[in-house]
């Protein structure tokens, strides 16, 4: 295999990764606190949601940077 495909694969899944994370970190936090805001009263039960949430959102991310290790590692 080309050693350069291998190396723009490895780049692209981490970077397109820690891309996806964000965004989906931001989007439960997010809305996390838009929830609060509307009706305080469920502040500890959207809180407990939420980080439950945040890494259910950051395992996929984990697992492409550990794809894209893997990738480098076969050059």
């Amino acid at each position: 295999m080309d050693l350069g495909i291998i190396a723009i694969g490895a780049g692209l899944a981490a970077g397109l990764a820690g891309i996806g994370g964000a965004i989906g970190v931001a989007m439960v936090v997010g809305n996390a606190i838009q929830g609060m805001s509307r009706q305080p009263e469920m502040r500890g039960p959207l809180q407990t949601v939420m980080f439950i949430g945040v890494p259910l959102v950051e395992a996929l991310p984990i697992l492409a940077i550990v794809v894209s290790i893997l990738l480098y590692l076969q050059m």
